[in-house]
């Protein structure tokens, strides 16, 4: 039986860390099955047939642009049936002036009210296997407000306070969801603005199963 097939994109603003996260998830990913490709460069998404053949793709690159070819041959993956999972900026913040992929992410950073702060993650949906088991935890790192779609399955929210925006306080924001994208399952966390975030038991063992939960 032929291995599932990973691929791993790094790139852009170096202040997320997008190598290291692929030092964190590469060998994590081979742990559990995969064969792991990983690529620093955005025309990994040109040879859509190779992509086809793939069960997950991990992108991490912040900011950024991505061309018309390069944007349009990761989406007809992920509709065609890819999964695709991510995190924070390396995925939600991403090729800003497109639309089309935002609209596959299902959401998009916009800001991080007080930047480094103390905040709560709230467990929504207990049941669900991304999140079954664990508890409310808190975090010490950005707490991204972000425009999301209301079609995501949301499973985790925290809720913002912020001194340098009294304006959002007491929105509940969706901190953790998936959907659909095609035939492609999309999963997203905004958690992991540095390799430390990962620290946090809770936040490592989210993105660990949503990566797993989005491979075909």
């Amino acid at each position: 039986m032929s291995k599932k097939k990973a691929l791993i994109v790094w790139g852009g603003w170096e202040g997320h860390h997008p190598k290291e996260g692929s030092e964190i998830f590469g060998p994590w990913l081979r742990s559990e099955g995969f064969d792991v490709e990983i690529e620093d460069t955005l025309d990994a998404y040109l040879d859509v047939t190779k992509l086809k053949k793939l069960s997950l793709i991990v992108p991490m690159w912040t900011m950024g642009k991505i061309s018309a070819e390069q944007s349009q041959g990761l989406r007809e993956a992920i509709k065609s049936g890819v999964g695709l999972a991510g995190y924070h900026g390396t995925m939600g913040d991403s090729f800003r002036e497109d639309t089309e992929y935002q609209f596959m992410v299902g959401g998009q950073w916009v800001a991080h009210p007080d930047n480094i702060k103390d905040y709560q993650v709230n467990i929504l949906k207990k049941e669900d296997p991304i999140v079954a088991g664990l508890s409310d935890f808190a975090m010490h790192s950005e707490q991204y407000y972000m425009h999301v779609d209301p079609s995501n399955e949301v499973l985790a929210t925290t809720v913002f306070q912020p001194e340098s925006a009294p304006w959002v306080n007491g929105t509940e924001m969706p901190v953790v969801w998936k959907r659909m994208y095609g035939e492609g399952r999309v999963f997203y966390s905004s958690l992991g603005h540095t390799p430390e975030d990962f620290k946090v038991p809770q936040a490592l063992e989210i993105t660990k199963r949503g990566m797993l939960w989005a491979a075909r």
